[in-house]
């Protein structure tokens, strides 16, 4: 079976533009990386979980924030690395100023027996759509282009 998560797409309009909220991942490995790096909040959960109390979960757990709804499915879709990603998109003006995520422990650097705590989440920002597109994982982009759709908005370019 392969692994699955769930998340949370925010989206907002501002001056007559579609934007949404993404997150960049923490720790070492993500540190200098950005286009193609940023993510929908999301995480993995159980097979006896349900994916949207898991992806309302994940969001608090990776934003310190509680989405409201009324929420919109978005497609399951899968990821080159096989995991399986489904996600709602909820309108929102969260401020990520107000970011607070969970933390994970690793050994950094590599091999030197220290054990560090890094955040889930290093920032989250608002990108208007197009620019989206360019930030996000590509395996994620699905969910900007079925949004920007489901939205009435135009076709969405990139």
């Amino acid at each position: 079976m392969p692994k699955k998560s769930a998340g949370i797409l925010p989206f907002r309009r501002r001056a007559n533009c579609l934007e949404v909220l993404l997150v960049h991942p923490g720790g070492p490995f993500w540190a200098k990386k950005d286009l193609g790096a940023w993510s929908i909040a999301k995480g993995e959960y159980e097979e006896s979980e349900e994916p949207f109390q898991a992806a309302l979960r994940e969001f608090f757990e990776e934003t310190g924030h509680r989405p409201a709804g009324p929420f919109l499915p978005l497609s399951e879709r899968q990821q080159p690395g096989g995991k399986l990603v489904i996600a709602w998109a909820a309108e929102s003006d969260w401020d990520p100023a107000s970011l607070v995520s969970n933390t994970f422990s690793m050994e950094w650097p590599t091999g030197s027996g220290r054990i560090k705590e890094f955040p889930e989440v290093d920032r989250a920002e608002w990108f208007e759509i197009s620019e989206a597109v360019r930030r996000i994982h590509p395996g994620q982009k699905g969910f900007l282009v079925e949004l920007r759709e489901k939205l009435g908005e135009e076709r969405l370019e990139g």
